[in-house]
């Protein structure tokens, strides 16, 4: 069995920050560690692949789950608010190719001759992504946000709304009961 890093494995690793009780699986695969903060209660499981890289940010919220076989790359900041969840093969780009043919697009050729459109991803509190969906980069999911499986998501949404498709559109509004639920259970405490 190969579980989850202890917290002492945890701050070797060089996270930016790291708040209490992550979870974050031994097959899980993250660079530029230096770059990512992460909230308390996260849970990021097997398989996960995270790469952030250059001046760009990742930042995890509180109370989050990431699950197996997700990936999550770019060249531009990610947000990922509180009571985020994803399901398995969620992916996140904050920066994509050039696929004009004006630039190359290859990690392995001269910076200049690489053409990389990078915008901020901002996935706010309460949202959650069903499998295989692909979020690009600019993208702002509002809070609340439910993105339905295999959606390819390449504009921001509304809050408290269901969007499915390629690309994803509004499918219907969305219950705000969770905000209940989080007075409810958490008393508005979120860090922990």
């Amino acid at each position: 069995m190969i579980g989850y890093y202890s917290p002492e494995e945890l701050a070797e690793l060089g996270f930016a920050e790291v708040g209490e009780n992550v979870k974050i699986s031994k097959t899980a695969t993250i660079y530029n560690t230096g770059l990512i903060s992460i909230g308390s209660n996260v849970r990021i499981d097997n398989f996960c692949v995270i790469a952030v890289s250059g001046t760009s940010r990742l930042r995890i919220g509180s109370y989050s789950h990431i699950s197996a076989f997700n990936f999550i790359n770019g060249m531009g900041d990610i947000t990922l608010g509180d009571f985020f969840t994803t399901a398995p093969y969620v992916r996140i780009f904050s920066s994509s190719d050039d696929y004009s043919g004006e630039h190359m697009a290859n990690t392995m050729v001269p910076r200049e001759a690489i053409g990389t459109e990078s915008a901020p991803v901002v996935i706010q509190k309460h949202v959650l992504i069903g499998t295989g969906s692909t979020i690009l980069q600019g993208v702002t999911l509002a809070e609340g946000t439910a993105v339905a499986a295999h959606a390819l998501v390449t504009k921001s949404t509304e809050p408290f709304t269901l969007v499915g498709g390629v690309p994803a559109r509004k499918l219907k509004d969305r219950s705000r009961n969770l905000l209940e639920l989080e007075k409810k259970y958490f008393h508005g405490n979120t860090e922990g």
